[in-house]
């Protein structure tokens, strides 16, 4: 880890989306002493993407330079990279699926990536850099965090779901031993689930062990003080702090509690139930940090009398310059910044899913019954287990029929969006299909907007740190 490692943030950037937290963004906090973050969703896609456009700039050949194992990085730029980029409208080479099984290949490319995204993140400055990840996305999670801990991450942090397993993952990951997690797979049509587990085996990979690693801090992402003392309770799974989140965060949060009922709008009903008792957490004795609503210097003060080491900050970074959001869809969407609503069905993972109303985009109903339904990247499939006993992946936004005939009801495809597709195009890097049709993209945002306060309207990372550090009266 860095030398200030031992210097625990205040803010925590938020590890939004698929590449909106990029290496520009968590470098551009981590130069400020405050901890930057990159999204390690699908980062294997997004370089691959990124090689075939020929890498403007050469900042990924330059970290792909830097990786430990020269014949590794060499295989992935062989197979996607392309001087001087494709043509306009050409469709993106396939990466490899995510499957129990795993492959060569793909195991490679999701290291490789995110040892990139991370050693970007980190050059050339001693702040301090995370990685986020979502428990959800089980079938890439080994591979992705070796990926980042050879480039020397100091924090991971995982949401969406108990992630019970990380800390140990980070163990042996830190000194090149074998590391699994548990997936889940469901069982037939029951919906229950069966243990299978997924892995990276770095000495099998690479054909060598390579030199101990620092072992990364683990922040487990969180809605309920129930959850985070389940994780706390044993040195196993204990993780080294907590983010509690609040529904109002962006993109995936956690159903209410008990019986869902839905207000007027279709939106999910929180309740005092779904609030976490903070004594509670404290009481882990774990540091913690707030995030959903806390992005502004009120909620940074508001953050810290409540016993908390600071707060997490997503949606103001998401809407700054160096955000990795596609320059246009950014304005439109700071423009209407208020309309997020909190979709229940949105999302394959049934989890409620923030969707901002932001006009050509999977918001409006028109783009999204006019989009062809296909599921060709499946990073959030369910792997599930057929009669005969082999393994079979569905996604409830693939075609309804084919969904059906995977055993699940067609009810559950209603309203579901493709968000791998859409939140690529998000940032630019949306797959073109036959025909000139381009994929549509999809916007995410927290619902609470009190931190356009005070800043400017083509705000930097930096502002906003220094809107809230130097707003709130600490």
């Amino acid at each position: 880890m860095a030398e200030s490692a031992d210097a625990r943030p205040v803010l925590i950037q938020g590890g939004m989306g698929v590449g909106v937290s990029g290496w520009r963004l968590a470098r551009a906090v981590a130069v400020t002493g405050q901890l930057g973050v990159v999204s390690g969703t699908a980062l294997d896609v997004t370089l691959a993407r990124r090689l075939q456009l020929g890498d403007p700039g050469g900042h990924l050949r330059r970290a792909l330079a830097s990786f430990p194992v020269p014949e590794v990085a060499e295989r992935v730029l062989a197979r996607y990279f392309v001087p001087g980029g494709t043509a306009e409208g050409v469709p993106y080479r396939p990466v490899p699926r995510l499957g129990l099984r795993g492959s060569r290949a793909g195991d490679e490319l999701t290291v490789v990536a995110n040892f990139a995204e991370v050693f970007l993140a980190k050059e050339g400055h001693r702040g301090l850099v995370g990685v986020n990840y979502l428990e959800k996305i089980q079938l890439a999670t080994p591979a992705a965090v070796y990926g980042a801990v050879l480039a020397g991450v100091d924090y991971v942090l995982m949401g969406a779901g108990i992630p019970v397993e990380i800390p140990r993952l980070l163990d042996d990951l830190a000194e090149h031993r074998h590391g699994r997690i548990s997936a889940a797979v469901a069982d037939g049509g029951t919906g229950e689930h069966a243990e299978h587990t997924v892995g990276i085996d770095p000495v099998a990979l690479f054909g060598r062990r390579l030199p101990p690693l620092p072992r990364p801090r683990f922040l487990a992402i969180v809605s309920s003080h129930v959850l985070a003392a389940y994780l706390a309770r044993a040195p196993r799974t204990r993780p080294d702090g907590f983010v509690i989140e609040t529904p109002v965060a962006g993109g995936h949060s956690a159903p209410p509690r008990g019986r869902v009922v839905l207000d007027e709008a279709g939106e999910p009903v929180y309740g005092p139930r779904d609030d976490a008792d903070l004594a509670k957490v404290a009481a882990t004795g774990l540091p913690f940090w707030l995030a959903g609503g806390y992005g502004t210097p009120g909620g940074l003060e508001r953050a810290l009398a409540a016993g908390a080491e600071g707060i997490q900050v997503g949606s103001a970074f998401a809407l700054c310059r160096e955000s990795g959001l596609d320059s246009v869809l950014r304005r439109r969407l700071r423009r209407r910044a208020g309309l997020v609503r909190n979709d229940p069905l949105a999302s394959p993972t049934g989890f409620p899913f923030k969707v901002a109303a932001v006009p050509g985009t999977l918001s409006e109903q028109d783009v999204y019954e006019a989009r062809p339904r296909l599921c060709d990247l499946g990073y959030l499939r369910t792997p599930y287990e057929k009669a005969d006993g082999s393994i079979g992946y569905r996604c409830a936004a693939e075609p309804v029929d084919v969904y059906v005939r995977k055993g699940r009801p067609a009810e559950e495809t209603a309203g579901r969006r493709c968000l791998c597709n859409g939140l690529l195009a998000a940032i630019g890097l949306g797959q073109h299909r036959p025909g000139g049709y381009a994929e549509p993209p999809l916007l995410t945002l927290g619902q609470d907007t009190g931190f356009l306060d005070g800043l400017p309207d083509d705000h930097s990372a930096a502002d906003v740190v220094a809107h809230i550090l130097l707003g709130a009266h600490l």
